[in-house]
C-alpha cells in the first residue's frame, strides 16, 4: 500500500512502571498494520521510554524495525529484572499474573522507600534503565533526522512546571527525567534544571500533538485505570489511588478542554478550518489493570511483561477491527464517557 494513502494518527502513551510493556504490545500491533502512518508520539515516564525507541526504530528502518527495538528493549528489561533481589514468589504467581504481595523483598523496600530517600538509600544514583535507553536509542540521530515527531514531559521539581522536550532536544537524561520517580531515584539534571515524573503535570500531554497540525486522530494508549472496582482499605492501595488520580487528572482536564473546543466547532461558534477538531481514539485494559496492585509497576518479571504485551497485541486488535473505519472520520471514544 503506498504510503500516502496510509491513515496518520499521534500516538499519546501514559506511564505506569512495568505496566508500560501493555503499551508494547499496542505498538507492536498498530506498527504492524500497513494501513497505518504515525505521524507522531508523546509520552511519559514509561511512555516516553517507549515514545523514543518507537521513533528511533521507525527513523532507523520503518516500522520492522521499531517492533524489533520494543521487543529488544522489554526483553532487555526483563533480563536485568532477574538480576534484582525484589521476584514474585511462587505463591505471588498462583494468585496473580503480576503482584508481588508476599515478596519479602518488595515489602522489606516498599518500607524503605517510606523511611529513606533514594539519596540515602542510593547515593551513587545508579539506575540500569539509563544505561539501557542509551543503549537503544541514538539519540544524535534521533535529534537530526527527519521522521516522526517526539514528545516526552517531565516535571520541574522547583517550579512544578510542565517541560516538555521535543524531539530535536532529546537525549537519555531528557527521557529518564520523565520517568524519574521521587521515592525511587535522584531528580534528573536536565540544562541545570531538576526533573521528577511527568506524570505529576501531563499523563501524557495531548497539547503538543495538538499544537504541531497535520492529523486529527489522537490514540491514547491508557495505563492508569480512571475506575476502580473497590474503595482501597490498605496504605499501598490508598497511596497507588492517589497517585493514579494525580496522574490521570492532567489528561482528564484536557478532555474538557477538547470536548468544550469541539462543542463550539460543531455549533459555529468557532471555525472548523482555524481550530483543529481533534478525534479522539483510545486503547485501554482497565478492568485487567486496575486488578494489578502497586507492586506490580515494580515487577519486571519477563514473564508478567510478556503477559501484559500479549494483552496489549489483543487490545489493539479489538481496537482496529471495531474501529479503523473511525480513523480521520469520527471519535471512536466518548470522551465524556470516558474521561468526564
Amino acid at each position: 500500500m503506498a504510503k500516502a494513502n496510509r491513515k496518520r494518527i499521534k500516538l499519546a502513551l501514559q506511564g505506569g512502571g512495568s505496566h508500560g510493556a501493555f503499551t508494547w504490545g499496542v505498538l507492536d500491533r498498530l506498527l504492524a498494520d500497513d494501513r497505518l502512518e504515525v505521524e507522531a508520539v508523546v509520552g511519559t515516564s514509561a511512555g516516553a521510554m517507549n515514545a523514543a525507541v518507537v521513533v528511533d526504530g521507525l527513523i532507523a528502518g520503518g516500522a520492522a524495525e521499531a517492533r524489533r527495538r520494543l521487543d529488544t528493549f522489554w526483553e532487555g528489561v526483563g533480563g536485568m529484572f532477574t538480576l534484582s533481589p525484589i521476584q514474585p514468589t511462587p505463591i505471588d504467581m498462583m494468585f496473580s499474573a503480576g503482584n508481588m504481595d508476599f515478596s519479602p523483598a518488595w515489602r522489606m523496600a516498599d518500607v524503605l522507600m517510606r523511611q529513606f530517600s533514594p539519596y540515602e538509600l542510593n547515593p551513587l544514583n545508579g539506575n540500569p534503565l539509563h544505561e539501557h535507553i542509551e543503549a537503544m536509542v541514538d539519540f544524535e540521530r534521533l535529534r537530526a533526522a527527519a521522521g516522526p515527531g517526539l514528545f516526552v514531559c517531565a516535571t520541574n521539581v522547583l517550579t512544578g512546571r510542565l517541560r516538555v522536550f521535543e524531539r530535536a532536544e532529546m537525549t537519555a537524561a531528557a527521557v529518564m527525567a520523565s520517568a524519574c520517580v521521587p521515592l525511587l531515584h535522584h531528580a534528573v539534571e536536565v540544562e541545570g534544571q531538576h526533573y521528577w515524573d511527568g506524570g505529576y503535570c501531563g499523563n501524557p500531554p495531548i497539547f503538543p500533538l495538538i499544537y504541531m497540525g497535520g492529523s486529527a486522530d489522537i490514540v491514547i494508549v491508557q495505563l492508569n485505570p480512571i475506575n476502580i472496582p473497590e474503595v482501597p482499605r490498605d496504605i499501598r492501595a490508598i497511596v497507588d489511588r492517589m497517585n493514579t488520580l494525580a496522574f490521570n487528572s492532567s489528561l482528564m482536564r484536557e478532555m474538557r478542554m477538547i470536548r468544550f473546543v469541539t462543542d463550539l466547532i460543531d455549533r459555529g461558534d468557532l471555525p472548523a478550518g482555524k481550530y483543529m477538531r481533534c478525534l479522539i481514539h483510545s486503547v485501554d485494559a482497565e478492568e485487567e489493570l486496575a486488578a494489578f496492585n502497586a507492586s506490580s509497576k515494580m515487577n519486571g518479571s519477563i514473564g508478567f511483561l510478556r503477559h501484559l504485551r500479549e494483552l496489549g497485541v489483543a487490545r489493539a486488535d479489538a481496537f482496529l477491527a471495531a474501529h479503523f473505519d473511525d480513523i480521520g472520520v469520527r471519535s471512536s471514544t466518548d470522551v465524556v464517557s470516558k474521561f468526564l
